[in-house]
């Protein structure tokens, strides 16, 4: 992991914010792939796995973005500590609110009549992936976010917390490929197709990867509340699409599982890594 660690440290925090949210769009896109091996697959799988991404994003959450954001806030906000992480989490939350009612989109375990957003006449297909890169949004900036901090030299922030991120939304990225792309395949789209659409949703990664990085090097008093923001965006989607994406059938115990096991990944490697 050190040669890791030396190589993107030597990189500029933009190009090494890029490279880091390419392989998490790659995680995305080699999950995805595996409709080429299956057509079908069990509902439980599936949310574990959906449980699993929730875990991840929601540890993720608190040790890369919530509690750094609220550290560094004594160096900007000096006796403000608490406002930065206050305004931030609920700007993220409220963007990701408006993107929720304003982006015509369908969870993946949602009936096309249970379409959210504006009223359109876009196929399930296209309303599923725009799903799913609802979720990638928050991922990306939260990565670049971090990778522009380092770069810029905050005490607080690190290039192995970066990395530690970056491994931990891949990980979950990983499974959501799959998840976006296997009921596509159900559905009688092609391999290709579904292979496509499930790792389309994560090319906004290095997009907002990049422009998080560039946003908190040449603004560095926002960076508190860039974390922050990003935090709340992700947790705005774990609680109001993919958690309720794991209730709707039998399996929930599996998917309280999965989201265990995804908390317990990250949070392992945020602490001994970040």
């Amino acid at each position: 992991m050190k040669w890791l660690i030396d190589y993107f440290s030597e990189l500029d925090p933009v190009l090494a914010a890029f490279y880091a949210t390419c392989f998490t769009w790659f995680l995305t896109a080699s999950g995805a792939g595996l409709v080429f091996f299956f057509k079908t697959l069990h509902r439980g799988v599936l949310d574990a796995m959906l449980g699993f991404t929730g875990g991840v994003m929601i540890a993720a959450s608190f040790w890369s973005l919530l509690a750094p954001s609220i550290e560094m806030s004594e160096r900007f906000y000096p006796g403000w500590e608490w406002m930065p992480a206050a305004v931030g989490f609920l700007l993220g939350a409220l963007f990701l609110f408006g993107l929720d009612k304003l982006m015509p989109h369908l969870h993946i375990n949602f009936g096309v009549a249970e379409t959210e957003g504006l009223k359109t006449q876009w196929h399930k297909t296209t309303l599923l992936v725009l799903a799913i890169t609802l979720h990638n949004i928050p991922e990306g900036l939260a990565v670049g976010v971090l990778f522009g901090a380092a770069g810029a030299g905050i005490e607080d922030a690190s290039i192995a917390g970066a990395i530690a991120l970056a491994i931990g939304i891949g990980i979950q990225n990983f499974p959501e490929g799959f998840a976006v792309a296997m009921p596509l395949r159900r559905q009688g789209v092609s391999r290709w197709k579904s292979f496509w659409y499930g790792q389309l949703s994560a090319i906004v990664e290095p997009i907002f990867g990049v422009l998080g990085a560039l946003a908190v090097m040449y603004m560095q008093p926002i960076l508190p509340f860039a974390l922050a923001f990003a935090a709340g965006a992700m947790i705005y989607v774990v609680v109001e699409e993919v958690i309720p994406e794991t209730q709707r059938d039998k399996y929930t115990d599996i998917a309280v599982l999965g989201f265990i096991g995804g908390f317990l990944v990250m949070m392992i490697l945020d602490v001994s890594l970040g």
